[in-house]
């Protein structure tokens, strides 16, 4: 990026990337922060990972582990360095206020005002670097629910998630994945990116405010604008989709298989692959409403003709026809699907022995992720770190 960047002189700088030269201080933990600083640290940020001695929650959220080390710990925080600092150590305090008044970016989730009592609170850092891009990340926000802790299971029930998950007849479920955590912290990402462009037309930083239940309010798209624009109140539903059918599983031969027909065209090649053209032609089928309408009658007779041949030549012969469908996958066989179309998965960082993590999502064509660095041990860098402060 320039040559007088923040980062410069440490280390393994440049890093290539459109965020080359970019410092970024993480003061952050478990999910949603240090996602948000990998995405940024894949785009060339120079990122430092400061832990309290104890180190960061997600190393020892274990099994499973590789090579002794928590595989969620893994799963965030590649090209990082890692210093250790315990902010009520009056030397290390100092340290860290140095880093942040170097920085580009601080993203931090500590609850609403514990930054304050270091020092390292917005006011206090934007004072001695009025240029920094400061990102503060909670579970509820830091009026009525800066006092609730934020945890990914939590947004999911408050939010309603929960509610929408599962049988219609049966109990609320979690997502299988912390999707709350994980959608924050990219939106904590995109909105660094954006106040950086607005400090190099202004040469002004900023505070980013952003928390798990205001993400799950944009996130849950159709069901919350159902609800604030409609006053509907949407319920589970199973595997069924309220405005779209068919859009879910459904039992083959031997095994089910997603099936989606999201358009009237949609539907009726599906119907003619099936054998059923007749179907499609039913006056009271021709629209997605009726479709919804008449789901129960429309289902059994897919359901008919599905079984009269196993999930894989279904599969076949109904993509082949041009309509979506497809398999239910283990995690295994999903990763082997996206080797299969060429998209290449997993990648590794640093040295041939490196830990294997997946790739970055986005593919650019002139300025790509790099992947420069292993998830550090605890403290790895923090001799170097302090070491490149204090000269």
């Amino acid at each position: 990026m320039q040559n007088d960047s923040p980062a410069a002189g440490l280390g393994d700088t440049p890093n290539g990337g459109p965020l080359d030269g970019v410092l970024v201080a993480d003061f952050s933990r478990v999910l949603a922060g240090p996602y948000a600083t990998m995405v940024l640290a894949d785009l060339g940020a120079t990122v430092i990972k400061v832990e309290s001695p104890g180190g960061d929650d997600t190393r020892t959220w274990r099994p499973p582990v590789l090579d002794d080390v928590a595989t969620y710990y893994l799963s965030i925080n590649r090209n990082k360095r890692s210093i250790v600092l315990d902010l009520a150590d009056p030397g290390d305090r100092d340290v860290a206020q140095d880093l942040a008044a170097r920085a580009d970016v601080l993203i931090e989730n500590m609850k609403p005002g514990g930054m304050t009592k270091f020092g390292l609170d917005h006011p206090s850092v934007s004072a001695a670097n009025p240029g920094v891009v400061y990102c503060s990340i909670s579970g509820f926000g830091t009026r009525g629910g800066a006092h609730l802790p934020g945890y990914d299971l939590l947004a999911q029930a408050t939010s309603g998630l929960m509610s929408l998950t599962g049988d219609a007849d049966g109990k609320p479920f979690r997502v299988g994945a912390a999707m709350f955590d994980v959608l924050t912290g990219l939106h904590a990402a995109v909105a660094v990116v954006a106040a950086l462009r607005h400090r190099d037309d202004t040469g002004q930083g900023q505070l980013l405010e952003t928390n798990l239940l205001s993400t799950a309010m944009s996130c849950l798209v159709n069901q919350t604008e159902a609800f604030v624009a409609a006053g509907v109140v949407p319920t589970r539903m199973g595997n069924a989709h309220p405005s779209v059918f068919p859009y879910e599983p459904m039992p083959t031969a031997d095994g089910e298989l997603i099936v989606i027909a999201a358009n009237d065209g949609q539907f009726r090649k599906l119907c003619t692959v099936l054998g059923d053209p007749a179907m499609a032609e039913d006056p009271r089928f021709l629209t997605m409403g009726g479709r919804l309408e008449n789901r129960v009658e429309i289902r059994e007779r897919l359901l008919a003709r599905l079984a009269t041949r196993t999930a894989k030549e279904w599969f076949d012969a109904i993509t082949a026809a041009g309509v979506p469908c497809g398999p239910i996958n283990s995690i295994s066989q999903g990763v082997a699907l996206a080797e299969e179309l060429g998209l290449d998965p997993v990648v590794r960082a640093g040295d041939d022995a490196a830990t294997p993590t997946v790739r970055n999502p986005v593919e650019y064509s002139a300025t790509p992720a790099t992947y420069r660095r292993s998830p550090p041990t605890l403290g790895a860098d923090s001799d170097e770190v302090r070491a490149w402060l204090a000269g």
